[in-house]
């Protein structure tokens, strides 16, 4: 039986401050099929945007990447990940105050927990921050899609 485009997709999930920016890093990436904005690693089903900045959801902005592994790995979008933001900085980005805007990988199987923990551990072991990485390693959870008018914010 042959294999569709869909067969070759795996996913990926990462925080690392306003989701915006986060998605765009990852858009130009060759291998990645498509990029969502939107929430996960929270308490509340279906939350809105006002429901994870305004009330207490647990819930982290997240990219949810499907990607082709045979034209980029997970080490790349690790990479990518570990360069686009400050992972020393508890529940902040930049001006962004909040447990919604923490530095977290969402890993959907184990082989990603792996990749993550020893990525993690390579970058600890850098002096490229200035202290040590606090990004949470987290399985996967239910991903909720952000609003459409947040979908390729920067781009619209």
């Amino acid at each position: 039986m042959p294999l569709n485009s869909e067969d070759l997709k795996e996913h990926a999930t990462f925080a690392a401050g306003c989701f915006w920016g986060v998605e765009s890093a990852y858009q130009s990436v060759p291998g990645i099929f498509s990029t969502a904005v939107g929430y996960m690693g929270g308490d509340l089903e279906n939350p809105t945007y006002e429901d994870v900045c305004y009330k207490n959801t647990n819930h982290a902005e997240v990219v949810h990447i499907k990607y082709d592994p045979d034209q980029v790995s997970y080490e790349q979008l690790l990479d990518i990940f570990w360069k686009i933001h400050n992972p020393t900085t508890l529940n902040r980005q930049g001006p962004d105050l909040g447990t919604q805007y923490r530095s977290a990988v969402f890993y959907h199987d184990d082989k990603q927990k792996q990749i993550a923990l020893s990525s993690k551990k390579q970058q600890n072991s850098t002096d490229k921050f200035n202290g040590r990485i606090v990004t949470k390693i987290t399985k996967a959870s239910d991903f909720y899609r952000a609003e459409e008018y947040h979908q390729k914010y920067l781009e619209k």
